[in-house]
């Protein structure tokens, strides 16, 4: 644990807290990343297959992050409650949450899925024009939406494993599923043998497959391999589920919200023009995937407020959240370096165009600024999960983004003509302010009171 102590003096955590916010957090990230990654591996298979494969996949699979985004609270709920009780030592009522998140996937998910499949023909085509897309897209988003209620139950195992601070085991299964996923995918993207495969629907298909193992791994790691770990399970009561549902629905309803407003500002730079919008797409892919860091080490946070509350320690709980706030800064602002020292440098990764280059230097150095200023919002969000105020959190978030950023974007870019330096530059203020408004949430220790 040396190695620990330089980053513990800088940070001033003491070097046992500092170890525990990375025994948990860096098996979430690297969760978070696996999947961006295999996204990207996915890409590059169908990439092989022509521009409107590539198209068609990726308009599928924006569509299946909107629909995936509804059930995706299920595993801030759990978590949640699965942290509390955990510090509380009630292991023997570890369970009940997580079967209650169980049937909530499965009650959420499958009208979801009907509506959905039902709804593809008539949805796909607001993201694209194009029929030799659409002829791929539709299909492709049909498959991966049978896969809802598996990815429903894969969050719910998330947020137990997490809940429990053991990310570990959730991120071992998850890569398995991932290198499932992989080979699957490709043999039916290609086929074998005299077989010619799929073609690009082959990777939709391929990846609900490896989705529907990953449950069936995750019941068995949880219910066969550890279930005497946590004593045995009694039945569910109706209040768990009331609880895990009131914790869940406000944060599906904000993801399913940001999802949806991510497309909406995706628009509004369109309106600007297209290489405005060409390089826009690069800049929003490259920043959510920068800030899974941030992220993962919020979903942390979650764990850790929540034991501490559970054990009745609201000061270890205040703690806690400040003290994560302060590894996400210097993990985020070492980031940061390379996209505002050598921006033109990162963006020829995505691209060869020198005029889009230069259109999108500076964006990407206000990026490179500004994140690790704007992480105080992304762990304190989930910390505020942790401590029950779920609600709070999802009017927050939406009123600055759909009362402010947006109409204020398409004020400032398209109708004023500041264009997407000016978006960028509203966007990175509106972040900054979102993470003084969580300081103070944070300080004024309200939240601690919360009850779950």
């Amino acid at each position: 644990m040396s190695w620990l102590l330089p980053f513990s003096r800088l940070l001033r955590i003491e070097p046992q807290r500092l170890l525990r916010i990375l025994t948990i957090g860096v098996p979430i990230i690297g969760g978070m990343l696996s999947q961006s990654l295999i996204n990207l591996v996915d890409a590059a298979m169908v990439g092989r297959l022509g521009d409107a494969a590539l198209a068609g996949v990726g308009v599928g699979g924006y569509a299946t992050f909107i629909t995936v985004s509804m059930v995706m609270g299920l595993s801030a709920g759990v978590q949640a409650l699965v942290a509390r009780r955990f510090g509380a030592g009630e292991h023997q009522r570890l369970f009940e949450p997580l079967i209650a998140g169980l049937l909530l996937a499965l009650a959420i998910s499958l009208p979801l899925t009907l509506l959905f499949i039902l709804a593809a023909p008539y949805v796909i085509p607001l993201f694209s024009a194009d029929p030799h897309v659409l002829e791929i897209a539709v299909p492709y988003f049909e498959w991966r939406t049978l896969a809802t209620v598996a990815v429903g139950m894969n969050f719910v195992f998330r947020g137990f494993w997490n809940g429990i601070g053991e990310g570990k085991t959730y991120l071992q299964t998850l890569l398995i599923m991932h290198l499932v996923n992989v080979g699957v995918s490709y043999l039916l993207i290609f086929g074998v043998g005299s077989w010619q495969g799929l073609g690009a629907v082959g990777s939709g298909i391929g990846t609900t497959i490896a989705l529907f193992f990953g449950s069936a791994l995750y019941f068995w790691q949880t219910f066969t391999r550890h279930r005497q770990r946590f004593h045995g399970h009694n039945r569910t009561q109706r209040s768990t589920l009331l609880s895990v549902m009131r914790l869940a629905l406000p944060n599906s309803a904000q993801q399913t919200l940001f999802a949806l407003g991510v497309s909406v500002l995706f628009w509004i730079i369109g309106q600007v023009g297209t290489q405005e919008q060409a390089i826009g797409h690069i800049l929003i892919s490259l920043g959510l995937l920068l800030i899974l860091p941030a992220v993962g080490l919020g979903i942390a946070s979650t764990s850790l407020v929540g034991h501490a509350l559970g054990r009745g320690d609201r000061a270890d709980a205040y703690r806690w959240g400040w003290e994560v706030v302060r590894v996400a800064m210097l993990m985020m602002a070492l980031l940061g370096l390379p996209l505002w020292l050598l921006p033109d440098l990162v963006l020829r990764l995505f691209t060869p165009e020198q005029h889009l280059i230069e259109l999108g230097r500076w964006p990407l150095r206000i990026t490179g600024i500004n994140i690790a200023f704007e992480v105080t919002a992304m762990v304190l969000t989930q910390a505020l999960l942790g401590a029950g105020a779920s609600r709070q959190v999802m009017h927050i978030n939406l009123l600055m983004q759909w009362g402010i950023l947006l109409p204020l974007a398409f004020l400032i870019g398209p109708v004023a003509g500041f264009g997407l330096l000016g978006i960028w530059l509203l966007q990175g203020g509106q972040r900054i302010t979102l993470s003084l408004i969580y300081g103070l949430i944070w300080r004024s220790r309200r939240w601690a009171h919360i009850s779950i």
